[in-house]
């Protein structure tokens, strides 16, 4: 009975620590989103002012940021200004003791339109003036005129430092420059892909619109805050908008995004919580380059969660035309781009490290409603170039005049873990010429796609696992599976036959007639 007894009261005590975490979630996050409601002093921050001066500045005439009148600082090629280096030494927070540090990026170069940078602390902002004694000018040799130029206005955007990787090193974590750009990282991460605030018509015929971030606030953390908040302003010719970003830097570093934006006219397209990567080549299409690495890529897929609870995996490709790939749903559960291959022998390059390169998985909070994560794929023969980008479209008309608020969080993570939802992953994507190999004449492609999942040995050495391929166009001629001795899971060997027309293929395993994997999918464009 004794025994019994205390079994009892800790499963009781068991239970009572998860109401307790699940209590505690649901108040994090309801400070996060009511934050902005608080009671504040005139002349202090919050984020409700924040709103209302988007919200303001949406009702008036667009303006272009001001860029830099002339001088040196603004002729700086692509050397000059990666010389100008910030000296943490003489930093704005360099004697604070904090667990961040926050050092800023020179204007000049590539970045000639400044931006402005507030600190908040007790809730009232101070704005971050230029000094000359933040930075470590290099080889460059700048005058008193060149100075005059920038003094209002010095800064292209900022970084913050933590202990991400070592207690006693300040790693980089996030960096906010250029437009909406920015970029973070999780434990053991080198920089790659990017997110951005907002997409504006993206891929279409009449060109891109790009927000900018023209205004950051930065709250002073407390000594040992773990957590840090900022926030931004973005403005556009058909958009303003008000940001905020609770960064909890970790293994996988998590974002929490709040934005509320007000459109001065509407737009055709709407990309919210966009994500920029780079493709260039991998193990389906590497023939298109002469290259001694085996692949080069910052993602190598795009994974989505759709409201019907189907996890969809679409290799990313590098072809020779402008590819886009629509993903209709309702109440999408999550979608990101993801670095999956981990093996530095499948990349060998020492210097770029691409095996290192964080994924980013979007988490709505809230019902998104009906819409599309699109994939856009460009054409591209130089692995500088970022190509692909991928984000979340509403299906509603955007109105002028109207508020409209998404909030979602980002995670900085080697991979989602979708295990306990399915059994088998999309490992790999083969292609080739179809039919048997080292044949003449073989028509069609073939489509290896490698499988991996704890229980696949079992369900293939009993025969009870079965492929389900279709197409859109064209026609699947073949479809059987192998086992694969190297990861323990399984190959999907499927012959298609196109038709001259754009398909949509995709395939999964079956156990007992239900999808138990991944579905793969992948849009085949004529040759």
């Amino acid at each position: 009975m004794k025994q019994n007894t205390l079994v009892g009261a800790f499963a009781a005590l068991c239970l009572l620590a998860a109401a307790y975490y699940v209590f505690d979630r649901m108040q994090d996050k309801k400070a996060f989103l009511e934050a902005e409601e608080e009671v504040v002093a005139p002349g202090e921050f919050s984020f409700a002012k924040l709103k209302q001066k988007a919200q303001a500045l949406a009702a008036m005439p667009y303006k272009k940021p001001q860029e830099l009148p002339g001088g040196k600082f603004k002729s700086l090629d692509y050397d000059e200004y990666r010389d100008i280096r910030f000296n943490p030494e003489h930093g704005p927070w360099a004697e604070s003791r904090l667990k961040y540090d926050l050092q800023l990026f020179h204007v000049g170069g590539m970045f000639t339109a400044p931006v402005a940078i507030y600190e908040i602390v007790d809730n009232k902002t101070t704005p971050l003036a230029y000094h000359q004694e933040f930075f470590d000018y290099g080889k460059n040799k700048f005058s008193d005129e060149d100075f005059k130029m920038i003094k209002n206005g010095g800064y292209a955007g900022f970084r913050l430092h933590y202990p991400l990787n070592s207690l006693s090193y300040y790693d980089e974590v996030i960096s906010f420059l250029g437009a909406s750009y920015f970029r973070a990282l999780g434990q053991g991460h080198k920089y790659g892909l990017s997110a951005r605030g907002l997409a504006i018509d993206t891929a279409l015929m009449k060109g891109e619109e790009f927000p900018s971030f023209t205004e950051f606030y930065i709250e002073r953390p407390r000594r040992n805050a773990r957590e840090i908040r900022i926030y931004a302003m973005l403005d556009s010719e058909s958009v303003t908008g008000a940001y905020r970003f609770l960064l909890k830097p970790g293994q996988g570093t998590v974002m929490d995004v709040d934005a509320v934006l007000y459109f001065r006219k509407s737009v055709e397209k709407l990309g919210i919580a966009p994500l920029t990567s780079m493709y260039l080549f991998g193990e389906n299409t590497k023939n298109r380059f002469d290259d001694y690495r085996p692949e080069v890529h910052d993602s190598d897929g795009l994974l989505v969660h759709n409201g019907a609870g189907e996890w969809l995996w679409r290799p990313l490709d590098n072809a020779k035309f402008l590819r886009v790939s629509s993903f209709e749903d309702n109440n999408v559960q999550g979608f990101g781009l993801m670095q999956r291959d981990r093996s530095l022998e499948h990349y060998l390059d020492f210097e770029a490290n691409y095996h290192e390169r964080p994924s980013v998985w979007v988490e709505p909070k809230g019902d998104w409603g009906k819409g599309a994560v699109e994939l856009v794929e460009i054409p591209s023969e130089q692995e500088i170039h970022d190509n692909v980008v991928a984000y979340w479209v509403p299906k509603k008309k955007i109105e002028a005049g109207k508020p409209y608020r998404f909030s979602y969080t980002l995670n900085w993570i080697d991979d989602y873990d979708d295990a306990e939802q399915v059994e088998a992953r999309v490992y790999a994507t083969y292609t080739g010429v179809g039919g048997v190999m080292g044949v003449l004449g073989n028509k069609g492609r073939k489509f290896a796609i490698e499988f991996t999942g704890n229980k696949l040995r079992r369900y293939f050495g009993n025969g009870e696992l079965e492929v389900d391929a279709s197409a859109s166009e064209g026609k699947i001629e073949r479809a059987h599976l192998e086992y694969s001795t190297v990861t323990k899971g399984v190959v999907a060997y499927v012959d298609f036959e196109p038709n001259g027309k754009t398909s949509e293929l995709r395939i999964a395993l079956k156990h007992e007639g239900k999808i138990i994997s991944e579905v793969w999918t992948y849009q085949y464009l004529p040759q």
